[in-house]
């Protein structure tokens, strides 16, 4: 498909508005994405926001751009707090747990892939990491400093947030005004080198114990949570590019600091669209570690937690956020799993059904218009990745492939693969959803089982044993299992629990 085929409208959180989407290269997508800090396992949260930004570089790769996706690794200068104080987080793990920060790096960058595996999500088209990119952070320092608007305090760099807000903005993506954070601010300028508190550091020098530390022209130190970024997008995509993804709560500071460091650079916005995912909660509660109130993923998919009634796969659990836009809040709870679970497999019964579907003779008319249908679920994603709208088509798509199973629907052979192709095409390459490996067993095991029952049942007619050959059909249609006898023997379908 051509990428101007179908118009894609996005929320632009800088602009607070959705807006048409026109990328800065006919054909070609840059997009950047946050990715995790590297010192714990990925907590839910985190996935939902990087299976977010899987399903917007999956759609605009099936309307026919090309993405360069850059998703980066933290593994240094994630202080514990946004003031610019406290220790790294990688380094007070390796310290907690007596290792080296790059143990703790490749442990945490390992558990990061393998669940995104376990989600289906695609590797981006480029990971890099901070560490790799000190040479370019120091670079920008520089230029920021020779700009005017950053300042070198006992070997630290700071950058200068009042001096910045003469010339530029400083809060618009936030909708912060510069004038109230500075009235709100409880910090004495005697506590802090810096010269206002909403200064943030570029460049931090290295404490004694610090053992995460490299050589620069200021000091031996290491640089600001939010340089990294700004380096990492530039070199990789360039002064301007057209998506910045993040979770809403790297809104403020992170990518306020990331708009400020571009512009002191470049003299111009880096990025034309803003987008945000929202958080989770778990039982109608914001998941935290120190209220008890949280689930790790492996947790989720093994059941070994005591949130969830059962395990969860993880195709499910990614079915179940997609069941919410990105942008709205979604609460985890073991109800509306269970219930997102039972849709999932409605929707993979009515694919099983597909390759046998029969269409309606040569030269009659469809009883669906497969056309139209189709169209709404590209005006779904269309808006905004309105992925729940998407869903709802695609349930509505399954509907018509039941009916014409079931032969209470007619559609011709060319609508009749439209159908099946456009149903695949948004499950598997959009959604990329995956068949859930033991659904697929479990399947194969019934079928086994069944097929004996129906040859006992064969045999029992055969016999003229007709009260066994009843007692099987009806035994089995009270477990919720319809026989039916045809011209080519008998076949086997699951009644519907939710009908």
């Amino acid at each position: 498909m051509r990428p101007e085929a179908q118009r894609l409208h996005l929320y632009n959180s800088l602009t607070k508005e959705k807006e048409t989407f026109t990328p800065l290269n006919e054909g070609f997508v840059g997009m950047y994405v946050c990715g995790p800090t590297v010192y714990n396992n990925v907590h839910l949260g985190n996935c939902r926001t990087f299976l977010s930004f899987d399903l917007v570089y999956r759609y605009l790769q099936h309307l026919g751009y090309k993405v360069r996706y850059v998703r980066n690794i933290t593994d240094a200068g994630h202080l514990e707090n946004d003031a610019d104080s406290g220790e790294d987080r990688i380094a007070k793990k390796a310290r907690l747990e007596s290792l080296e920060p790059m143990e703790v790096v490749q442990r945490y960058t390992v558990d990061f892939h393998q669940v995104m595996a376990q989600f289906n999500a695609l590797p981006p088209s480029i990971e890099p990491t901070a560490t790799g990119h000190i040479i370019e952070q120091i670079a920008i320092i520089e230029q920021i400093l020779e700009s005017g608007y950053a300042y070198i305090t006992n070997g630290s760099v700071y950058f200068d947030v009042v001096r910045f807000n003469e010339d530029q903005s400083y809060g618009k993506l936030s909708g912060r005004k510069l004038e109230d954070m500075i009235a709100n601010t409880r910090e004495l300028a005697a506590q802090s080198e810096k010269k206002n508190p909403q200064d943030f550091a570029l460049w931090k020098k290295a404490e004694p114990r610090h053992i995460m530390r490299w050589p620069s022209p200021w000091s031996d130190g290491f640089p600001g949570w939010h340089l990294e970024c700004t380096a990492m997008s530039t070199k990789y995509l360039g002064e301007q590019f057209d998506i910045h993804g993040g979770g809403m709560d790297l809104k403020f500071p992170h990518h306020e600091c990331e708009i400020a460091q571009a512009e002191a650079c470049n003299k111009t916005s880096p990025v034309r669209f803003w987008m945000h995912a929202n958080m989770l909660t778990l039982n109608g509660k914001k998941m935290a570690k120190s209220t008890g109130n949280h689930i790790l993923p492996g947790a989720l998919f093994s059941g070994d937690n005591d949130k969830m009634s059962k395990a969860i796969n993880p195709t499910v659990a990614k079915f179940f956020m997609y069941q919410a836009h990105y942008r709205s809040i979604l609460d985890f709870s073991n109800d509306a799993l269970m219930a997102s679970e039972k849709g999932f497999y409605r929707l993979m019964d009515a694919v099983a059904l597909m390759d046998q579907l029969p269409a309606s003779p040569k030269g009659t008319s469809s009883e669906i218009d497969v056309t139209a249908w189709r169209q709404s679920c590209y005006d779904a994603m269309n808006d905004d990745f309105n992925s729940p709208i998407l869903i709802a088509q695609l349930f509505e798509g399954a509907k018509f492939i039941n009916t014409i199973a079931d032969g209470s629907t007619q559609v011709n052979q060319e609508d009749l693969a439209l159908l099946c192709q456009t149903m695949k095409a948004f499950l598997f390459d959009v959604l990329g959803l995956t068949p859930p490996q033991e659904g697929r067993q479990d399947h194969d095991h019934l079928k086994s089982a069944m097929d004996l029952l129906i040859d006992l049942r064969k045999s029992a007619r055969a016999n003229k044993d007709f009260a066994t050959s009843d007692a099987i059909r009806d035994r089995l249609q009270e477990a919720g299992i319809q026989l039916k006898d045809g011209k080519d023997g008998t076949s086997f379908s699951l009644k519907n629990p939710n009908s």
